[in-house]
């Protein structure tokens, strides 16, 4: 599978404010007629997990929230609401580390990041911090029932990804990273491929589908952009499908805990 010479990074407009029970793929389509678009075979749609959460209804009112023993503990290492440190202990199954502005864990669908992902930025009517929102329960399954509803309204089949900013173990700064998968490879190992010089390579593993919304994540932006869905075309695809638990490393091979 040689690596594409162009791709094409295309931000739709017109997504409005998502609301639990909202049906993404027809805001999809609306926003690719609003764009003057459309879907090609083999396109993949990166839809930025805020708005899957937001449609899923994952908003969380904090005030409804009592904290235990633990989280008050956490929280004064963290410096964080203790309401905010329950949610994550209940979005977690370990925690790893308390340090200011942030409670490190694995997260039970298994990726280790910060605060279990909870975020509370781009909320409507949060302007007390009493909200806020969960990653979506199950992306692999989020990003598959996007696939199957596109294809089912426009009769093409292409590959979703939701993904979220994450931060890096010895680098600084975020980037985007495939959290759901669907119609689409996660990982390509190239093992045994040769080299330029007819080496053949030996531990090759690409993070195909963390690369693909690292990129959408340059159009997507970090703030205040409005644009949480890119279409990405031109990428082929690897043989067979993955899902995001493809990308996470299995514990016995972890080399930072």
């Amino acid at each position: 599978m040689p690596a594409p010479a162009r791709i094409e990074l295309i931000g739709l407009q017109g997504i409005p404010r998502v609301a639990p029970g909202d049906d993404l793929a027809a805001l999809i389509l609306h926003a690719l007629r609003e764009s003057n678009q459309t879907l090609h075979e083999g396109d993949m749609v990166v839809v930025a997990q805020k708005i899957v959460s937001k449609a899923e209804g994952r908003r969380v009112d904090l005030r409804q929230i009592t904290p235990t023993p633990r989280a008050h503990e956490l929280a004064l290492r963290s410096g964080k609401d203790p309401r905010l440190v329950e949610l994550i202990l209940g979005q977690s199954r370990e925690v790893l580390r308390a340090l200011p502005g942030s409670v490190i864990v694995v997260h039970h669908r298994g990726w280790i990041m910060a605060n279990a992902g909870i975020d509370q930025s781009n909320l409507e009517g949060n302007s007390g911090d009493d909200f806020a929102l969960l990653l979506p329960d199950d992306p692999d399954a989020s990003a598959a029932a996007l696939r199957d509803a596109i294809a089912q309204r426009t009769g093409r089949r292409v590959g979703v990804i939701v993904n979220d900013s994450f931060g890096r173990p010895w680098r600084q700064g975020v980037v985007g990273t495939a959290l759901g998968v669907a119609g689409w490879p996660a990982l390509i190992d190239r093992r045994g491929a040769p080299d330029l010089y007819g080496r053949p390579l030996t531990r090759t593993i690409i993070g195909h589908a963390d690369e693909i919304a690292a990129a959408a994540s340059l159009v997507q932006g970090q703030s205040d952009e409005g644009r949480p869905v890119v279409v990405v075309r031109g990428v082929q695809a690897g043989p067979g499908e993955g899902c995001g638990q493809d990308l996470i490393r299995p514990a016995g091979q972890d080399l930072f805990r």
